[in-house]
């Protein structure tokens, strides 16, 4: 079960980093054209966003209290990647996921253009913590690309 999840995990990454930089870039977009509709397409973009990046934080929350890479003991903050996933990884995602909850809710209340901007700096915010906190395999942590 333990390395279902964790392909689960890892293969979502790209699916909810691709929804995410499309959010991004869309909200900016409209955002700087002072966009006033805010239609279907927008909407649909930025729930399945919302809740991709949610069925994702719930998986790692699985893996988190599962994983072997998850210790807690004596030492565990000198070992860079026990400190990482213990500490690093869900904390920096929880912040992410609650800033793209964040802005989706607070957008729901604003008006175009408005709700652009709001949907811009949330989702900016997070994908920027969420790259950071992702263990790319360059990063010597013991993961791969999928």
């Amino acid at each position: 079960m333990y390395n279902m999840l964790q392909h689960m995990h890892s293969g979502l990454r790209w699916i909810v980093l691709l929804l995410l930089v499309m959010a991004v870039f869309s909200a900016f977009s409209k955002m700087k054209q002072n966009k006033t509709a805010y239609t279907s397409g927008d909407k649909k973009l930025f729930f399945y966003n919302l809740i991709g990046a949610h069925i994702q934080t719930l998986i790692g929350l699985i893996l988190y209290f599962i994983s072997p890479k998850v210790q807690f003991g004596e030492g565990m903050m000198k070992v860079t990647e026990l400190r990482f996933f213990a500490v690093e990884h869900i904390s920096l995602m929880l912040i992410a996921i609650i800033l793209i909850t964040i802005g989706y809710s607070k957008s729901k209340k604003q008006e175009a253009p408005g709700k652009y901007k709001t949907l811009f700096i949330f989702n900016l915010i997070a994908l920027i913590l969420i790259l950071i906190s992702i263990p790319w395999p360059f990063r010597g942590l013991g993961t791969g690309w999928f």
